[in-house]
């Protein structure tokens, strides 16, 4: 940097106190700078601000609220928060003016001395380049016998010198002392002078495994809850386009279910106006009928008129005679119609009058449905919101068929997560797990398909292989191993450990409760002569030990007690009916989780046995929902074909 660029840039690192580059600078709330010790001495000159616990600027007299005004005023400058791009500058420019001696070739003291000889150590501490004699004299000297020396022959890097801190008050002492008690840096003058009463001053060097641990753990602190902030905003994003979906699907139900209850009012107003016409037209046709008669009589008694009128003015007696007679004996009453209609009802009017009260209470009393909203408590609660947090792909590079995964259990064998799920189209067992940050895989390969899994201890699992009549036990090591195999009257799919002497299995339209070497000690078929389960694939054991039972065939889920008997029984109807139900798994917190693969879901019920949402959807990444289950921590794994979702 050209010599006029220095003095200017020097011109703003400039303390307007003292006139020198800044030291420990500090900016007031008006923006100017100042050195935090110029800024101490200055209080000292305003008794003004020290009575009004202000700070005030030497250029605009604005003042600045201490923020501990309690604190003796000589710390009231250490509150002012520093300039750290001011000190950075400043920092820049004094260390470009000291020459880089690692670019020397020669020795330092020697070229002091007038002497030119060839460099071969560098001192970080002194920062200059040292020939091999004045090493022997520098390693001699007790002041710099412990400095740390370079060779410059040698492919070594130059160690970056420690940044050294001057005192704010001893200028020329360096800080290199911790007092522990008042938790302050010290240079050794202020040790002797205002901490040589303080029981911990260390030094800082022996102090640094110490912070340095702590700031690594704090470190590692901070980045889990960046990670913890992170899946809570992905949560809550998740959230937000469920709520969305929600609105809107509730809206068009709404809607739907008021267009019905609008079309069963427009029939009914319908047949009301169909009533009112019926009955009008009617009386009107009736009327209509009258009105015709009545003319044609008004028609008769007109020519009777004329024929009377003609007769009188006639001046025939024979012609009167005539007249008289036929009028005597009643011919005109028996050829003139009859218009006497006074045995007929006939309407006077036509109103309506609505039930106005009743209507009134109806359409107050009208409900068009309730809103089933489910909150949950907090972030607490496992089940608030599942995002898909990791998909473990279970294809293999030697397997030419795809995988069909039927049911997943997830084991901590050691320390190590692992996964063990049945796979119907290679006839295998699989685990997976992660070691050494590689994903890995084992496998156990059997006659026919596996399907249910059940696990018997912390590395131990059973599984059934229906087709192959066998109950076979498995070591997870996590790596699978054959332990034993049982053999079983019926083809079992689906089993589920009750204890360490007996367990459940499904067989068509049956459960049997086994003992370990696979003798059945009793079976449910039904209840009261009812039908319970036609094809019962998928069950899992609750917290209390009793059995859930999924049945796709009876669409239904049914919990058994460990003797056998109904406890409850989730079978809905309509719309709501539940159309191919797979996998069933119950939570830590005693809610049970069931797949639907028609729609595609996951839905949740609470323990008697009622809905309570759909927790997991395609929207979320589902798509042919099987296998389930929740662990300890309230993560969700689902077997989605050749494929295990993890939601959390």
């Amino acid at each position: 940097m050209a010599t006029a660029d220095v003095e200017k840039v020097k011109e703003f690192l400039t303390c307007g106190i003292c006139h020198e580059l800044y030291t420990d600078p500090c900016t007031l709330r008006c923006d100017h700078t100042f050195c935090r010790k110029c800024v101490t001495s200055y209080i000292q000159t305003r008794p003004d601000a020290v009575q009004s616990k202000t700070i005030p600027c030497a250029f605009c007299r604005q003042n600045t609220k201490v923020p501990s005004p309690s604190l003796p005023k000589e710390e009231w400058a250490w509150q002012i928060k520093p300039s750290i791009i001011i000190q950075g500058l400043t920092d820049t420019l004094e260390h470009g003016k000291k020459p880089d001696r690692t670019s020397s070739q020669s020795c330092f003291v020697c070229e002091q001395l007038g002497e030119t000889t060839p460099a071969t150590f560098w001192c970080s501490e002194c920062e200059v380049t040292l020939c091999a004699r004045c090493v022997n004299m520098h390693r001699a000297n007790p002041a710099s016998r412990n400095h740390e020396l370079f060779d410059l022959s040698a492919e070594v890097k130059v160690k970056k010198k420690k940044r050294m801190v001057a005192c704010q008050e001893h200028r020329d002492d360096q800080v290199k002392y911790l007092c522990k008690d008042c938790n302050r840096p010290l240079c050794q003058s202020c040790c002797v002078v205002y901490h040589r009463k303080c029981d911990s001053v260390v030094t800082l060097e022996s102090e640094m495994s110490r912070m340095k641990s702590e700031l690594h753990t704090r470190g590692l602190a901070i980045q889990n809850d960046l990670n913890e902030k992170t899946k809570k905003i992905d949560k809550w994003k998740s959230k937000i386009k469920k709520i969305q979906r929600d609105k809107v699907s509730v809206k068009k139900k709404i809607q739907s279910y008021s267009e019905k209850i609008i079309i069963v009012l427009k029939d009914k107003e319908r047949a009301l106006i169909e009533e009112v016409d019926g009955i009008a037209e009617k009386q009107i046709m009736e009327l209509k009928a009258d009105v015709k008669l009545a003319e044609i009589e008004l028609q008769m008694f007109k020519q009777h008129r004329e024929f009377l009128d003609q007769t009188l003015v006639s001046e025939s007696e024979m012609d009167l005679y005539e007249a008289c007679q036929a009028w005597e004996s009643g011919n005109e009453e028996d050829t003139a119609p009859k218009t006497d209609k006074s045995e007929r009802k006939q309407i006077h009017s036509i109103r309506f009058a609505p039930e106005a009260d009743t209507n009134k209470r109806t359409l107050d009393d009208l409900k068009l449905g309730k809103l089933d909203i489910t909150y949950t408590q907090g972030e607490h609660n496992a089940l608030s919101s599942m995002l898909l947090y990791k998909t473990v792909d279970f294809k293999l590079e030697t397997e030419g068929k795809s995988p069909l995964l039927s049911e997943v259990i997830v084991l901590v064998v050691g320390e190590t997560l692992t996964l063990v799920t049945s796979d119907k189209n290679n006839k295998c067992l699989k685990s997976a797990y992660t070691r050494d940050d590689h994903q890995r895989f084992s496998k156990l390969d059997f006659d026919n398909f596996p399907h249910g899994i059940s696990q018997l201890s912390h590395n131990r699992v059973l599984v059934a292989v229906p087709r192959s009549l066998q109950i076979v036990t498995a070591l997870v090591t996590p790596d699978l191993e054959l332990e034993k195999s049982i053999t079983t009257e019926k083809e079992y799919f689906s089993i589920a450990v009750l204890n360490a002497s007996s367990f459940a299995a499904s067989s068509y339209s049956s459960i049997d409760i086994l003992d370990m070497a696979g003798n059945i000690i009793r079976s449910v078929t039904g209840q009261k002569d009812v039908e319970l389960f036609t094809y019962p694939n998928y069950m899992c054991v609750n917290s209390i030990g009793h059995v859930l039972v999924s049945d796709f065939g009876k669409g239904s889920v049914t919990c058994l007690t460990s003797e056998g008997d109904v406890v409850w029984r989730y079978a809905p109807t309509g719309d709501e009916t539940l159309e191919y139900v797979s996998g069933i798994t119950s939570t830590s917190t005693g809610d049970i989780l069931v797949a639907d693969r028609n729609t595609h879901t996951i839905m949740q019920l609470a323990a008697p046995g009622t809905f309570v949402r759909e927790l997991i959807g395609r929207d979320d990444g589902i798509n042919d929902p099987t296998g389930l289950h929740a662990d300890i921590n309230g993560a969700v794994f689902v077997c989605d074909g050749s494929v295990i979702k993890q939601f959390v």
